[in-house]
């Protein structure tokens, strides 16, 4: 297991991981983190990180994804199809990343040949933040256009779209994808998949900068303060809250590992702690370890050497239905006829299509080489030119 996190000093730390029992001999294990690498590929701050069995990958100020082969350890290219600040990295499994960034556009690119499948112009902002349903069907998306939106990723196109008051920053399903959360400021609201509305709200005392589902009721929330808090997102009760760092907590991360459930918190203070999770939320977790990076950390995860290790192995996701009462101009359809034809639509045929339901051709122009290929390719084509200019005189 390995600790990731970038910062402001355009640098990427890794971190290992591994439980050890006590010299004591009693059961409880030790866990120590043992730096292992850093990673200076970005020329601005860290701003995303993301991790799927094989690679991490890194977003940043720079507006390049930058790629580190995990099992090698070693950088294995950099995506530049974005012009902005990249604001958000998800994986879906170990095929496919979805990236969003400033320029409006989230993309699709494949996890193994690093094209993009596909580019899409999602808001007329900023992409603020994304989150992928469990099913792998729909992604939902926040921008600074005040609109939420809903994309069919199997056929690659806008769902819904929801406008909302204020521009929101974090938009987050749950587990099993029967609700999800959509963050403005200080505030949480809670929406249920079956009703498509705002179920309740909860404030935060500051802005809200992380937030990550403990299970599917309860949610951790942390803010532009030192204090993590868990809330029941059904009674909208703070369950407990424990001081975690002593400066902003910037990002969290959680899942399960031998049995152990975890939280892990990167601070502005330097440092990234991993805590045990009891099972009574209402008990604040304990710390298992810590380490001091020294610098100003901004997006954290985690990369485990199994998938079936993370808290991925929950029970079986809701299908896919509405997650918007506005339909798309020009829809006569009522909400709930839309979202049986959404769901029916958005049975993946895995034969033929990816993720966003095109054939695995990328997209023209990307990928880790592809400037290279383009300058190349103009080069060749003046000489071409040239030589039938010749020809003609």
């Amino acid at each position: 297991m390995e600790l990731v996190a970038g910062c402001y000093e355009q640098v990427l730390f890794g971190f290992s991981v591994h439980p050890e029992p006590n010299a004591s001999g009693d059961h409880q294990q030790k866990w120590t983190p043992v730096a292992d690498f850093t990673h200076h590929a970005h020329t601005a701050s860290l701003s995303a990180v993301a991790a799927n069995s094989r690679f991490v990958v890194t977003g940043s100020k720079d507006e390049t994804i930058h790629i580190y082969d995990m099992k090698k350890k070693i950088d294995h290219g950099a995506l530049v199809h974005h012009n902005g600040t990249i604001t958000c990295l998800k994986f879906h499994g170990n095929r496919h990343l979805i990236s969003g960034a400033e320029d409006g556009l989230i993309c699709v690119w494949d996890a193994k040949k690093w094209e993009c499948l596909k580019s899409i112009k999602a808001h007329k902002g900023h992409v603020t933040f994304l989150s992928i349903h469990p099913s792998g069907k729909l992604a939902l998306s926040v921008g600074t256009d005040k609109t939420l939106r809903t994309w069919n990723l199997v056929e690659g196109r806008s769902a819904f779209i929801k406008n909302i008051k204020q521009n929101a920053h974090i938009v987050e399903w749950s587990p099993r994808g029967e609700k999800y959360v959509v963050v403005i400021l200080n505030k949480i609201d809670v929406y249920h998949l079956d009703t498509a509305a705002v179920s309740g709200t909860i404030t935060n005392e500051k802005r809200v900068s992380s937030v990550t589902f403990l299970s599917e009721s309860v949610l951790a929330v942390a803010g532009d303060e030192e204090v993590v808090r868990f809330f029941d997102t059904d009674s909208l009760m703070c369950l407990c809250e424990f001081k975690a760092h002593e400066n902003r907590v910037k990002d969290m991360f959680s899942f399960e590992i031998l049995e152990h459930h975890v939280i892990v918190t990167a601070s502005s203070d330097g440092f990234i702690k991993m805590w045990k999770l009891a099972q009574d939320k209402k008990v604040p977790p304990s710390l298992l370890c810590e380490v001091n990076t020294n610098a100003r950390l901004t997006c954290l995860g985690v990369w485990l050497d199994s998938v079936t290790d993370t808290k991925e192995s929950l029970p079986p996701a809701a299908e896919p239905s509405a997650v918007s009462k506005e339909q798309p101009k020009g829809s006569k359809k009522e909400s709930g006829d839309a979202v049986q034809e959404e769901a029916r639509k958005s049975k993946p045929n895995t034969k033929k299509r990816g993720l966003t339901g095109v054939s695995e051709k990328p997209t023209k122009g990307s990928g880790p080489v592809a400037a290279k290929k383009r300058k190349v390719g103009e080069i060749l084509e003046k000489k071409r030119k040239k030589k039938k200019i010749r020809v003609m005189q």
